[in-house]
């Protein structure tokens, strides 16, 4: 037992180390960060070259597609958290305002976050009522209301926001998720936006308006 706990210490204490940094230094930087901003980004933009009309462009897009997109999530939010709220309270399941506000939440998180809190709804559910029809119709309810969220609402909303079509969103679910799992679920939005942003601004030769020596080809 006393060689399991040495060795125990002795494992975590890489972890502590990174622990202590975090705590200690982010802060740190972070001060610093604000403290420079100014200088910091007169230096980033020296390393970059004169004519950055195309970063310049993609970026003022991406400030106005993110801010779209954040007002997207706070509708979505409240519309899948109210309508599962009255649901749930037709129903008479317990907590009913707790798990309203969990469903809600899982919608940062597009597909996983449902998956994720279908787990308590459903086990309060049993617990409550067991194998009956109450179990069953607030299960089939809680079933519809997040496939409504996921194939029409989402799509909907969001096509409407940040001008991208529902298509372009379920792709870069899937794409974004199958790269980078989590992580890519979870801003495939953004990085959809950031590559629609760079395709708006990527430059483009009008039929027509071709170089004199590609007419001449």
């Amino acid at each position: 037992m006393g060689s399991h706990i040495v060795s125990l210490s002795l494992s975590s204490i890489p972890g502590l180390i990174t622990l202590a940094v975090y705590i200690f230094l982010v802060p740190v930087l972070v001060f610093l960060f604000m403290k420079d901003k100014e200088r910091i980004w007169k230096w980033f933009g020296s390393m970059l070259p004169q004519d950055r009309s195309l970063v310049s462009q993609v970026s003022d897009e991406m400030d106005l597609q993110l801010g779209k997109y954040i007002r997207g999530k706070f509708w979505e939010i409240m519309i899948v958290g109210v309508v599962t709220y009255i649901g749930f309270a037709i129903l008479g399941i317990k907590y009913a305002i707790l798990l309203s506000v969990l469903v809600g939440l899982s919608v940062l998180v597009p597909y996983i976050g449902a998956a994720v809190v279908t787990i308590p709804v459903v086990l309060i559910a049993f617990f409550q009522w067991g194998w009956s029809n109450e179990f069953f119709w607030l299960v089939g309810f809680f079933g519809v209301s997040q496939a409504l969220d996921g194939t029409v609402l989402v799509p909907w909303l969001f096509s409407g926001l940040v001008n991208l079509h529902p298509i372009a969103i379920i792709v870069s679910v899937l794409v974004f998720g199958g790269l980078w799992g989590f992580w890519g679920v979870f801003f495939a939005i953004p990085l959809a936006t950031l590559v629609s942003a760079v395709l708006h601004a990527w430059p483009r030769i009008e039929p027509g308006n071709e170089p004199a020596e590609v007419a001449a080809e």
